[in-house]
């Protein structure tokens, strides 16, 4: 499968870390610009503000989707900021003529983040796009020593909010130390922790939507 990840959080593109692609430049090739590639077998793309220095805002989230040379794509993940805002508008603008499969919600359990995913649903229920579905993250907290999960924060928060507001729940990914490191290190979480309740949840909820958009 061949993913392209198009990241549109202007405040804070933090996806080039994760993937340890932060210091790679773009280059432009006869179809556009080129995305950055995570794996020899280019089977990961990314477009993001941190690898690109040109127009801010709309306009440039329009490059993006226009001006880059993304190839033959199985899956265009767009990462949004939080909340509601020109960013949102700009992506389904510029996504017009390509076909939407929907939205997928992310919260954390509090009624602070749940309060702005009920925006967030109002916004697609808005503009016509399909809601895959929503997931609670930081859903307690996975001891690195013993692996044992406690709720340090309030849980299920966002499997109320499903119910609540008829959407599907995805599942639940805990706050996981090694998880949070692997990822502040630019490493493979799924390689060096494949045997991880985290890993097992992040596998679940990522089956469960491949086979809705298959369905589609």
């Amino acid at each position: 499968m061949t993913v392209g990840i198009l990241d549109v959080d202007l405040c804070g593109p933090s996806i080039p870390r994760m993937l340890s692609v932060g210091h790679t430049d773009v280059h432009q090739c006869d179809s556009g610009w080129v995305p950055v590639y995570t794996d020899a077998q280019k089977s990961l793309a990314l477009m993001s503000i941190v690898v690109w220095r040109g127009p801010k805002k709309t306009a440039l989230i329009g490059q993006f989707v226009s001006d880059v040379a993304w190839g033959e794509l199985d899956v265009l993940l767009v990462d949004t900021p939080p909340g509601t805002s020109d960013e949102h508008l700009a992506v389904l603008e510029n996504l017009k003529k390509h076909r939407v499969d929907g939205a997928v919600l992310v919260t954390t359990p509090q009624a602070v983040s749940t309060g702005d995913v009920r925006r967030e649903i109002t916004f697609c229920k808005k503009t016509g796009v399909r809601i895959l579905g929503i997931i609670e993250n930081m859903s307690g907290f996975v001891c690195p020593h013993c692996s044992e999960c406690s709720n340090i924060f309030s849980k299920g928060g966002g499997e109320e909010l499903a119910k609540l507001t008829g959407s599907v729940f995805l599942g639940s990914v805990p706050l996981d130390p090694q998880l949070s490191s692997s990822i502040e290190e630019g490493k493979d979480f799924i390689q060096s922790f494949p045997d991880s309740a985290t890993f097992s949840a992040i596998s679940s909820i990522s089956q469960t939507l491949l086979n809705s958009l298959q369905m589609t």
